[in-house]
């Protein structure tokens, strides 16, 4: 019987060639005819059919949620380079471009730096005038020390003089206008000694008063230079204390790499305080958000293990491979939408595939029952029907260049992947994208004798 139809095919294929002169013959690809329930796929007919393959997997398909859904940024992966005073702006970057941590962003040549410039030199000058006076002290203090301990001396003189007086008109002798004129004389050197007793009273308040206002003072200059510092984003420089006085323009550099999101001014421009001149966007730090349903908050939890899928569930042309898949933890938003009866999830992959993308759209399998046994699958796409007959083709093991066409025995499915209960094993590949094709040119009997061209035809054995 397999001779009869190989010899059918080859007559069948002679035919053909003689009603398609016009078609080129192809070498080394002949047109291999049907045998059994093989079809031959050699590369020319895998490429104009557009065929590709995907390999069983195990899979957990009886406890999955599926919710759709796009990526975006995370909060803390966009920052914002905004000017903390007026002025023109050089920018030094374009956008798109990628910048690394230190990248100089763009130069500020401002006005109010002048001026913030001479308010630190004002208190530095203050405080210069202050040290000078807080030096004079010392002088001061040693001066009424010694004018004091001198008037003390003229005190303690005459009141013995006063005593010794006053013994000798007891005895019966002495001079009254000595007396008078020496008890005068005490009392201006003790009136001498209060007064500078006062004088010294307010050089000490002088001197606690000018302490306190150098204190104050280096303060002032000490917060002024930080302001300077925190203002300009650059640390405060340990070994030049006259950093500031060398800024003519302030310099604005990246604070973390990533790419210059968007340009918000032209170069040149004149802008004022806290406008935005550029935004700096980290692409590694996205997250998927997606859409549940609220009826599904029974079994909705953080923590559950979910993988981010490809929108589409093909491998063809430049799509993304249906296997390129993103794993993570799911975490459940704070809030619901009462109008769509929905809440929204977030993932944050755990590595991000290279399709990933702000504003693509993808599916999220959510695992509910992480206990439940994975089953061999393969992808539901991949299941053609000739009628009400499921069927797939598996590549030959034995032979790349051709697929061996089956009843498929089919389990669960989660509306992406289902189970195959026989006939396939692990690492087995099916056909993906080209499967209809494949069913057509096989239908009905599939011992009749037919042949594929290169060009992806198919024809039947019978002209």
């Amino acid at each position: 019987m397999k001779l009869q139809l190989t010899l059918l095919s080859i007559f069948a294929l002679q035919g053909c060639m003689d009603n398609e002169s016009k078609t080129p013959i192809i070498q080394n690809e002949p047109e291999i005819a049907i045998a059994s329930n093989r079809v031959a796929i050699p590369e020319a007919v895998r490429a104009n059919l557009g065929i590709t393959f995907a390999t069983t997997e195990r899979r957990k398909l009886q406890d999955i949620l599926r919710a759709p859904g796009k990526f975006e940024y995370l909060p803390s992966a966009k920052r914002e380079y905004r000017t903390a005073l007026s002025g023109k702006v050089e920018l030094h970057v374009e956008q798109f471009e990628k910048v690394l941590e230190g990248t100089l962003l763009y130069t500020l040549d401002s006005s109010q730096w002048r001026e913030i410039q001479q308010t630190i030199a004002g208190h530095l000058a203050t405080v210069q005038k202050l040290e000078a006076k807080m030096e004079m002290f010392h002088p001061l203090f040693l001066a009424h020390e010694q004018h004091e301990y001198s008037i003390k001396v003229n005190v303690e003189m005459w009141e013995e003089r006063i005593k010794k007086l006053e013994a000798i008109q007891k005895a019966g002798g002495g001079s009254l206008r000595e007396f008078t004129s020496a008890r005068a004389a005490f009392g201006a050197a003790r009136a001498e000694l209060a007064d500078l007793r006062e004088k010294d009273a307010e050089l000490e308040a002088s001197y606690a008063e000018t302490v306190a206002a150098l204190r104050a003072a280096k303060a002032t200059v000490e917060f002024s230079l930080e302001s300077a510092s925190s203002m300009l984003n650059v640390p405060l420089p340990a070994n030049s204390p006259e950093w500031w006085k060398e800024i003519k323009r302030i310099n604005v550099t990246a604070t973390h790499s990533g790419v210059v999101e968007a340009l918000a001014i032209t170069n040149g421009s004149w802008i004022n305080e806290q406008a935005n001149v550029l935004t700096v966007i980290q692409p590694n730090k996205l997250r998927f958000r997606a859409s549940g349903l609220q009826s599904d908050l029974g079994v909705l939890r953080d923590g559950l293990q979910v993988n981010i899928v490809p929108p589409t569930p093909t491998s063809a042309g430049n799509a993304v491979n249906l296997q390129n898949t993103m794993h993570g933890l799911l975490q459940l938003g704070l809030t619901g939408d009462s109008n769509d009866r929905t809440i929204d999830l977030y993932v944050t992959p755990d590595s991000l595939a290279s399709w990933a993308r702000p504003g693509v759209t993808a599916q999220l399998e959510i695992i509910t029952e992480s206990t439940s046994t994975p089953e061999l699958s393969i992808p539901l796409a991949a299941i053609q029907h000739d009628g009400l007959t499921p069927i797939l083709f598996r590549r030959a093991p034995d032979n790349p260049n051709e697929a061996i066409r089956m009843e498929a025995d089919l389990g669960l499915d989660d509306g992406r992947w289902v189970a195959i209960l026989s006939g396939l094993a692990d690492g087995d590949e099916v056909v993906l994208d080209g499967g209809f094709q494949l069913m057509l040119a096989t239908s009905g009997s599939i011992q009749q004798g037919g042949h594929f061209h290169s060009d992806g035809t198919f024809h039947e054995g019978e002209h």
